[in-house]
């Protein structure tokens, strides 16, 4: 049985981390740390939980997190760069599901975070976790930065027409869509019903965090090529879920981009890409780890694809909890079988 440990598991993914492992067949949580929530019990904090669970939230330092055999943080920029170091030298895995170990430019990082990455080594042995393209690296690495949620939608649906040169690299605009759970479960007044509700409006339109892990993990598939992007992302009135509309030229408008599409995936469990003139929308996949893709032409030629995701699920604890399986070299889904609700 795996021994786990979440440290900051009072968010969102937090609880998506333990409601998703409770139905793990090989692991078993020992440990979920919470600074200022140190001492209740997990049941009482998130009454989902009630009766499923013994677990009491513990300090971020208790010794029981070291009796692990991999730790997540679920946890804000700059907490899992000072820490995991300390982890991964008693030969426990680490997952990071923030930021801290997605960039690997250092001074990229302090510019869209406003923290230096001053972990050298940590950040040169991380590999990125998006489970369909780094798969072997994935299996055998100690340390893990999960893929933020917008880049998750953006470099699978990309990935195979990048691969075989089909597009051209210097025009990508990504226009993408969340749900208000993907700003966290702080308090944030633009996140209000109120405010959020009967609205739609895009944000960091001069410049969002995902931006540049976007365009180094494109730039990274097509073999350090440049890459030109425009990507702005909208916040809907919705819990949970995320769709990216992505627009690209064909280099070759004779291309048959479903066959290449539906090839590319055939092994992959967790991206299914729909049939041609299907339209993916966000509840087919909702409290699911899987990725749904589809593309189609407009009349003037643009090449238009769409995927989406549960933002808490494959953009951040599912996503995390595949990266886990294909590390201890178990069943890739296991515990991620859940398929989408509906309605």
């Amino acid at each position: 049985m795996i021994k786990a440990g979440i440290i900051g598991g009072t968010g969102y993914t937090g609880v998506e981390l333990l409601r998703l492992l409770h139905n793990h067949a090989q692991v078993e949580v020992i440990a979920i740390s919470s600074r200022s929530e140190a001492g209740q019990l997990v049941g009482e904090f998130f009454p989902s939980l009630a009766g499923q669970t013994d677990l009491a939230f513990t300090a971020p330092d208790d010794a029981v997190l070291d009796e692990c055999d991999v730790i997540f943080f679920a946890t804000p920029h700059g907490v899992a760069m000072e820490t995991a170091g300390s982890f991964i030298n008693k030969g426990i895995k680490v997952i990071d599901l923030g930021p801290d170990f997605r960039l690997r430019d250092k001074d990229e990082y302090a510019q869209w975070y406003g923290l230096e990455n001053f972990q050298d080594d940590l950040l040169a042995s991380s590999v990125y976790g998006l489970s369909e393209i780094n798969r072997e690296q994935i299996k055998e690495a100690q340390l893990i930065g999960n893929p933020g949620c917008f880049p998750t939608t953006v470099l699978l649906a990309l990935k195979p027409l990048i691969e075989k040169n089909l597009i051209d690299l210097s025009n990508i605009v990504v226009d993408s869509k969340t749900g208000v759970s993907g700003a966290g479960r702080g308090a944030n007044q633009a996140m209000l019903l109120c405010e959020a509700s009967e609205s739609v409006k895009a944000y960091g339109v001069s410049g969002h965090r995902h931006y540049p892990e976007i365009k180094q993990e494109l730039s990274l598939l097509a073999g350090g090529k440049p890459i030109g992007l425009t990507f702005i992302p909208h916040l809907v009135p919705m819990i949970r879920g995320m769709e990216s509309t992505i627009y690209v030229d064909l280099l070759d408008a004779n291309v048959d981009v479903q066959l290449i599409l539906e090839a590319a995936y055939k092994d992959e469990h967790f991206v299914t890409v729909l049939g041609a003139g299907i339209v993916p929308e966000t509840r087919n996949v909702k409290s699911s780890n899987f990725c749904q893709i589809a593309a189609q032409k407009t009349v003037g030629g643009k090449l238009v694809v769409t995927a989406v995701i549960d933002n808490l699920i494959k953009g951040a604890a599912g996503q995390a909890i595949q990266n886990m399986n294909i590390m201890f070299d178990i069943d890739e889904g296991l515990g991620l079988e859940q398929i989408g609700l509906l309605p």
